[in-house]
């Protein structure tokens, strides 16, 4: 192996990268080739990637020196082979649709039974919900109940998101009052900030949904979250948008401060929302996981708001919370 083999040999191992990817070093000496109308070989030493990619050729009358090809014709030996690629692919996809096609039609004519769709398992369920997002093209509504998620499940809900808000389709999402006071979260919605991402809070968010343009719904069918159900039915779609929209216009904007100031009463908000539900028979930690808090902050705030009416006991504080008149005061 000669000396200049070795150099060409050195530079290559430290100089990988795609054509679509043309160095700074190999650009420049690209551009001096076209301007002069040749370059001698020594030059192209530090950059091998203009001889690998096809950009220069030797001087018939020189062996010296190369001479640089046209960009249009590099270009075309380049887009050649990936215009073939896109070719087969698309022949592909017509022959798979034509093989599918019978099934649609027999899948459209069939019972509402196929319209709904068990997922079992978090990858399979990611797996749906990548697939509805990726395919949704004007707006994603979604409920999130819980105010804290792990950090492994927003990192995968901002991957899946952001493709969404480039595309210019419009994301609403409701929390609970408790996603206010959740780190991870106010992180989560400030790296989306967008003019077509809104966030709203609400009391009272029972279970998780996400619902892509009018076309398809997910909502949980266990507590763990690892069984959902796929909805395609346009009926349930519509009814589940309405409840959506219901919620939507009771809620408070993130940016519109804090929803548990202290009402005159010395009660905050959220205490009164805890006392509707201690009054209609719900336990602890039924009311903890309606409002997106633990069970420990939601029993601290049973202690506040039994100290506040004077209540010695669980089964006074109810018969107080019923005479104090503060249910009435939300109304």
């Amino acid at each position: 192996m000669g000396g200049g083999d070795l150099v060409t040999s050195r530079t290559k191992a430290t100089h990988p990268h795609a054509v679509t990817e043309l160095c700074e070093e190999g650009g420049r000496l690209y551009a001096n080739a076209l301007r002069a109308g040749r370059i001698a070989r020594t030059d192209v030493q530090a950059a091998p990637c203009l001889m690998e990619f096809a950009l220069l050729h030797p001087d018939p009358d020189d062996p010296d020196w190369l001479r640089p090809i046209p960009p249009a014709v590099a270009l075309a030996q380049r887009l050649n082979p990936i215009e073939h690629e896109i070719s087969e692919r698309r022949r592909l996809s017509i022959e798979l649709s034509d093989v599918f096609e019978p099934f649609m039609t027999i899948s459209a004519q069939a019972t509402t039974g196929g319209s709904i769709t068990v997922l079992e398992g978090s990858t399979r369920i990611n797996e749906a919900l990548n697939l509805a997002t990726a395919q949704c093209q004007t707006e994603m509504l979604t409920v999130q109940p819980s105010g804290h998620r792990p950090e492994q499940s927003l990192i995968q809900g901002l991957g899946r998101d952001r493709p969404l808000i480039e595309r210019g389709v419009r994301i609403r999402t409701l929390y609970p009052h408790t996603a206010r006071y959740s780190p991870e979260r106010l992180d989560y919605v400030a790296r989306l900030s967008d003019g077509k991402t809104e966030h709203r809070t609400i009391d009272g968010l029972v279970e998780r949904l996400v619902i892509c343009d009018e076309a398809v719904a997910f909502i949980p069918i266990r507590d763990d979250q690892k069984v959902a159900l796929e909805l395609r039915h346009p009926g349930l779609v519509r009814y589940l948008i309405k409840v959506f929209e219901f919620m939507w216009d009771r809620a408070v904007p993130l940016t519109a401060g804090a929803p548990y100031e202290t009402a005159p009463d010395g009660i905050t908000e959220i205490q009164h929302s805890i006392a509707k539900l201690l009054v209609e028979g719900h336990v602890d930690e039924a009311i903890a996981r309606r409002l997106g808090m633990n069970v420990r902050t939601c029993r601290a705030h049973i202690a506040k708001l039994a100290n506040a009416l004077g209540s010695g006991s669980r089964a006074q504080l109810g018969y107080l919370i019923a005479q104090s008149g503060i249910l009435k005061q939300e109304n």
